[in-house]
């Protein structure tokens, strides 16, 4: 594996190539990560990964500073995968100047759930992917659907700037007891991490009730999140969505079969964990 740490040599690298598979990250590589990247292999070649921790998306009381760097046991893991380059720049090499041009979602499908409780957020990632896109010119680009509004805004960013790049989304890598990998997972304690997974039961809970046909969505939204604070987390959302542009469904979408799924945000501790299920 080839680690590249700058635009130029990167450029260099993929020149000619044109069937390039992207995996963007921000490290602390996990399982989840590793199967985008060989999701990643089936549909091109090269596959090229980036790690990058982004200040652009993190908001001025978030954890930028203290978000986990663990380089050398990353690129181990990418090395097992066969990744062809690692293209690891500084914020000095992906930002030589304040970064002034933004790229905003619009504020439909940007400033709803995670956009709400994390404004900064989908500007900093469109931002960061469209450059990242611009120095790669991958063929198509991997993200997970844990972060299934991130996938969305990168999926609709992409076709509507007419980008040479398809967007692949990759399904959540749970553990064994239901609860979705994360990076931020390293932050919850023995006790907190045994109490993780009640997430992901909230969940489907909701899709079981949404599926057995309860008809009072925000009825169903109230219940779960207050199961979810009578065991002490601080939900910020637990929310019923149309799957297409996740807008909240009429009861006629509903009833006519409209494909839905649940998105969820809430705090456990100190540490915030997101997740959703397809109904």
């Amino acid at each position: 594996m080839k680690i590249i740490s700058t635009i130029d040599e990167l450029r260099d690298q993929l020149r000619g190539q044109l069937r390039t598979a992207f995996v963007p990250t921000m490290g602390n590589l996990h399982e989840g990560h590793l199967s985008l990247m060989r999701l990643a292999r089936r549909h091109g070649d090269p596959v090229v990964a980036s790690i990058f921790v982004n200040r652009l998306q993190f908001g001025p009381n978030e954890d930028f500073e203290k978000y986990p760097r663990t380089f050398q046991a990353d690129v181990e893991k990418l090395e097992k995968e066969g990744v062809y380059v690692l293209f690891a720049p500084n914020e000095k090499e992906l930002y030589p100047e304040p970064q002034e041009y933004r790229v905003q979602p619009p504020s439909g499908l940007g400033g709803m759930l995670e956009g709400e409780f994390r404004p900064a957020m989908f500007q900093g990632v469109c931002t960061v992917v469209t450059k990242l896109f611009s120095c790669v010119q991958p063929r198509v680009a991997v993200f997970g659907k844990k972060d299934y509004q991130q996938l969305m805004i990168v999926r609709n960013m992409a076709r509507q700037f007419a980008m040479p790049t398809e967007i692949i989304g990759a399904e959540t890598f749970r553990a064994d007891d239901g609860l979705a990998l994360s990076s931020r997972n390293g932050y919850l304690s023995a006790e907190e991490r045994a109490e993780a997974p009640f997430l992901y039961q909230t969940l489907n809970y909701v899709a079981e009730q949404t599926r057995a046909g309860h008809a009072d969505l925000l009825a169903l939204e109230q219940d779960a999140m207050k199961r979810l604070a009578a065991r002490g987390w601080q939900p910020d959302y637990v929310s019923i969505r149309k799957r297409i542009d996740l807008h909240a469904p009429a009861r006629e979408e509903v009833l006519a079969g409209a494909q839905l799924v649940v998105l969820a945000a809430a705090k456990l501790g100190n540490t915030r964990l997101i997740d959703n299920l397809e109904i």
